[in-house]
């Protein structure tokens, strides 16, 4: 998003606006969240769940730190950049054009779009969703409906480190459904910039 709004010289205020909303607004919702997980899960080791990680992926982590740090990092990226390839494929395959005719402007879906546009897990959606903004295609709202669920890769990471399916699939729809709420609310209020 950021070299988007910079490459089309996009005023500094609309670009200092948009951080610190989203800054914002993930700093709210990650503190709630946490709250509500530290008080649901109180009695939870964490430290259990990073031997786990290390035992399944046989990385050897009592032996030294940067041995497992720098096997932990390579295979992430092998991971990744393959899984990086083929949504790109995918993307180029049905196009950033039918990407943003999925949206119309002005409508309540139009959010809900955005943050499913969001959930992309690469650069690409937030390329396209700042663009359209910035082509007057998307209301702010959808903008930021769609740039608060993007986590680049870190669904994909998500999925391939936590082997519970059900909890992966909780998150990405509450990731979803903050998202879609956030941008409703906003295009409801009114608030642009």
């Amino acid at each position: 998003m950021l070299p988007i709004l910079i490459s089309e010289a996009a005023p500094i205020d609309v670009i200092l606006k948009i951080l610190v909303i989203k800054f914002i607004l993930g700093m709210f919702y990650g503190f709630i969240i946490d709250l509500f997980l530290k008080i649901k899960n109180k009695n939870k080791n964490e430290e259990e769940r990073i031997v786990d990680l290390c035992e399944e992926e046989h990385c050897h982590c009592e032996k030294g730190l940067v041995k497992s740090a720098l096997k932990h990092t390579i295979s992430i990226f092998i991971y990744i950049f393959i899984l990086i390839l083929i949504l790109n494929a995918l993307v180029s395959f049905i196009g950033e054009e039918t990407l943003s005719n999925l949206i119309t402007k002005g409508s309540i879906f139009e959010p809900i779009i955005a943050s499913l546009i969001g959930l992309i897990p690469n650069c690409a959606s937030s390329v396209i969703l700042t663009e359209l903004y910035l082509n007057q295609i998307l209301s702010f709202g959808s903008l930021i409906a769609g740039l608060l669920v993007n986590s680049g890769a870190g669904i994909l990471m998500l999925f391939r480190i936590n082997k519970n399916l059900k909890e992966n699939i909780k998150i990405v729809a509450l990731l979803f459904i903050l998202g879609a709420v956030t941008g409703i609310v906003i295009n409801l209020i009114g608030i642009t910039i």
